[in-house]
């Protein structure tokens, strides 16, 4: 008996000590955790960075369905696993009219140029840093309603395209855009095919924001920028029928819902 009661009390030490979350288990969130800095944190058995301050954060792409299974790991590769069901959502549908047809279908020369743009943004969006930038939360990069919501399957031109994996503000030209939360500008470009001007920070961890179809750019790569700072001016380059600011979020390559972490 006695020994059944200190097996008990061990589990339970253990329990307590297992890692927290915050955010709900859903398609498209960003969930940020704590855990003991000493220990390692696996997502569905892919490591994931833990910072010295016991921070780690990961996403649920928009389409992600099944489990998320989580394992803390010590020193002495003694595991806490949790499984949690992802939450799914139904999207919306929006349709566009009014897009140059060659927004809608581009051809061979211009697929070619947005395969590079394409290429410059996913590699922005890849990395890995140290900063815990994320982990301070993030406030509204701009002024103005939401006219286009994440997760939208998009109707352009009366034929159908890839899903909205972002929010669109409309506003005035000119309006000023400002970082939601510190961050490191990885990617900084005018004239993109699609995204026309456009701004990438890095938040740390794989956590990374992008700013659209701005009209003027503020700030330069590798520029260090303060939560708060005017990054640029909303405009409408690229395709877009009117002035507005996409604004999306990464982890990595999953696509978050920007509603669900200015909430």
């Amino acid at each position: 008996m006695r020994f059944l009661i200190i097996l008990f009390l061990l589990f339970q030490s253990n329990f307590l000590n297992a890692f927290e979350l915050n955010g709900e288990i859903i398609q498209g969130a960003l969930i940020v955790g704590k855990e003991q800095a000493d220990k390692s944190i696996y997502v569905n058995n892919q490591k994931i960075k833990l910072s010295k301050n016991g921070i780690f954060v990961f996403g649920i792409n928009y389409n992600q369905v099944g489990n998320v299974v989580i394992e803390s790991v010590d020193k002495n590769n003694q595991i806490i696993s949790k499984t949690y069901k992802i939450k799914k959502r139904q999207y919306k549908i929006q349709k566009v009219d009014g897009l140059h047809e060659k927004m809608v279908t581009p051809d061979q020369e211009s697929l070619e140029i947005i395969k590079k743009e394409n290429n410059l943004i996913k590699n922005a969006q890849l990395i890995n840093s140290d900063f815990e930038f994320f982990s301070s939360g993030f406030s509204k990069p701009v002024d103005g309603v939401i006219s286009g919501v994440y997760g939208s399957q998009r109707i352009l031109n009366g034929k159908a395209r890839s899903p909205h994996l972002g929010i669109d503000f409309a506003a005035p030209k000119g309006t000023d855009i400002k970082s939601p939360a510190d961050g490191y500008v990885t990617l900084a470009e005018n004239g993109f095919y699609f995204t026309g001007g456009s701004i990438i920070l890095d938040h740390g961890h794989g956590v990374s924001t992008i700013y659209a179809h701005l009209d003027e750019i503020l700030v330069k790569k590798d520029e260090l920028i303060k939560k708060g700072q005017v990054i640029g001016k909303v405009g409408s380059t690229g395709r877009a029928t009117g002035p507005h600011l996409h604004f999306g979020v990464n982890w990595f390559d999953a696509k978050i819902d920007p509603e669900l972490i200015l909430k």
